[in-house]
């Protein structure tokens, strides 16, 4: 039985190692050929593509797939949809996920591969009947993760599940790198003998099992493998094309790929390696056995890095590599994938920072300490559980029964803002109502490539200080580097002396995190409680309540909506 090839270089692979950076730009001209190769299909859209579009490189995400069909038009164009999260990092009302297929569909997705991160099906139904009703391929995905209640037989039965509301084919998805050669043949071979779907294997080499486990999985009868091409594969992203291709040539598997024409291919992507050498994080290249530990997600790996950077805190990463099964098991054993992985990530990362487990939540694991995210595979533990929530009552059910329908009153929002050119961009609203406005009015700027750090003895350049500039309402992002010989900010005496502000000052209330401000939610003069809601922050990719520490009158605020601050920089002063 020849083995058939999902490639993931347009998707994943890039996801895993450099943060979803790869530009369409450099991904056009070898277009052609990807199609010409004759792949199963080729995952080049979802996962985090359409959040690193619209963030960090300016372009629109619906733009790039239509451009990828215009390109690729014998080889199946494969997204990665988190059930009813779709591409977002929240549950969405059943209309928003209904329109968002059908557009994909409209758009050049032909295979949709749909999960959802607790394995809850009842949050993956209304995407699956959405493209059955477009007569799309559903590729029905068990997350697979390694718990006291993760077994052969609970993926057993959730594929059966998925087989009978119409999947096409099923994907274990092993977004970690976890599944052992043994695992792989003994869960293919039941899964084989359950049901008649065609499967796929989809693995990462975090810790450097994957090749033995598509091998083991080969044998045990599996029909599909996820691969990326070589310079874009290994360390957390997938196990390479043309190595796959290669070992199974001249057998029984053999999967009739041109190794020739894929060695054309991988030049190409040779040379995108090094313009983006900048963005590969040395940590995200190598195999790391400890991954069986914490269990942490390629996509995962690399944006922890990302965003202990951002925090300034990068000597914590092995402190948050062992706090994160901690917070796992807290949570009920979640399998770690988007945004399960971002939940339990950034909550790590909180509680080493900060010094304290749960001092502080993001607004998301409160959520899903709430049942908004579904079902989860275990218990959490209820002192988590009541120090989180409170007295707030779990939900019961399924979690988007209790959205109402929201594109109408969406699309009126959005109307209002003026930033509705095409049916597309209600949708790019929807999913990301705190970044698209920005986007879809033409106001981000692509984010620059960092050039490649050369090794080098001498000391490392001082870390920049950033601001945002208003020029005549226009925004502007500087960066401000120290010049020898000149003194720095803190030293010139040129700084009027009413601008600066003691962070011991009496009643200052500091940021806890880096990040952009999203909402103030008092104004100078009012009266707070403490634990009162004053101000929400997103870091990273989480909406993060501050509360005032004390009770007292808000005197003076010393931050604007939408500016990106530093940790420890004064919000306000509540006196």
């Amino acid at each position: 039985m020849a083995i058939k090839i999902t490639d993931t270089t347009l998707r994943d692979a890039h996801q895993s190692l450099m943060a979803t950076r790869l530009r369409t730009a450099d991904i056009l001209p070898i277009a052609e050929e990807l199609d010409r190769v004759g792949f199963f299909s080729l995952e080049s859209w979802g996962g985090a593509t359409f959040d690193a579009c619209i963030r960090f490189l300016n372009e629109d995400p619906w733009e790039r797939l239509r451009t990828f069909k215009a390109h690729i038009s014998q080889t199946p164009l494969q997204m990665l949809l988190r059930g009813q999260n779709l591409v977002g990092y929240r549950h969405y009302a059943d209309d928003v996920v209904e329109e968002f297929v059908r557009l994909a569909i409209k758009n050049g997705v032909g295979i949709f591969r749909i999960f959802d991160a607790l394995n809850d099906i009842r949050n993956m139904i209304t995407a699956i009947q959405a493209v059955k009703k477009d007569k799309a391929h559903v590729q029905g995905t068990i997350c697979y993760t390694v718990s006291p209640v993760h077994t052969i037989e609970s993926f057993v039965q959730m594929a059966i599940e998925l087989e009978k509301v119409g999947c096409d084919s099923i994907c274990v998805k092993d977004m970690a790198g976890l599944i052992t050669p043994k695992a792989a043949s003994n869960l293919i071979r039941a899964l084989k003998k359950a049901v008649q779907l065609p499967l796929s294997l989809h693995s990462h080499c975090t810790s450097g099992v994957a090749p033995l486990s598509y091998e083991a999985a080969v044998q045990a009868g599996v029909d599909i493998l996820d691969t990326a091409m070589g310079p874009f594969s290994g360390g957390t992203s997938q196990p390479p094309t043309e190595s796959v291709v290669a070992a199974l040539k001249g057998t029984e598997f053999d999967t009739g790929l041109d190794l020739e024409l894929l060695a054309g291919i991988s030049a190409h992507f040779t040379a995108l390696r090094e313009k983006y050498q900048g963005l590969l994080d040395p940590i995200a290249q190598r195999p790391d056995v400890n991954v069986f530990l914490h269990q942490i997600p390629g996509g995962m790996l690399s944006n922890l890095l990302s965003q202990l950077k951002e925090q300034n805190k990068v000597e914590k990463y092995s402190e948050v590599l062992k706090e994160i099964p901690r917070v796992r098991q807290d949570l009920g054993f979640p399998p770690l994938v988007t945004p399960t992985s971002q939940i339990v990530g950034t909550q790590a990362v909180l509680n080493v920072i900060l010094g304290e487990r749960y001092a502080r939540v993001t607004k998301e694991v409160k959520e899903y300490c709430l049942g908004s995210y579904g079902r989860t595979p275990a218990p959490i533990d209820p002192q988590i559980r009541k120090k989180i929530i409170g007295r707030e009552k779990p939900i019961e059910g399924r979690p988007a029964d209790l959205i109402k329908p929201q594109l109408e009153d969406l699309k009126k929002e959005a109307q209002r803002m003026g930033i509705l050119k095409k049916e597309e961009d209600l949708i790019t609203y929807a999913l990301y109502p705190n970044v698209a406005p920005k986007f879809l009015r033409g106001e981000v700027k692509e984010e620059a490539l960092p050039a490649a750090e050369p090794v080098s003895t001498q000391a490392p350049k001082p870390i920049s200080s950033e601001f945002q500039v208003d020029v005549d309402g226009e925004l502007f992002n500087v960066r401000i580097y120290p010049v020898p010989g000149v003194p720095s900010i803190k030293e010139s005496s040129t700084v009027p002396a009413e601008k600066t502000l003691p962070k011991d000052q009496k009643g200052a209330v500091l940021s806890p995190l880096q990040g952009m401000v999203l909402r103030l939610l008092v104004k100078p003069g009012d009266t707070v409680e403490k634990g009162k809601p004053i101000a929400v922050l997103e870091a990273m990719k989480m909406e993060m309540p501050v509360e005032s520490p004390h009770a007292g009158e808000v005197q003076e605020i010393f931050v604007f909506e939408s500016e990106m601050i530093n940790a420890g920089d004064v919000l306000m002063v509540i006196r």
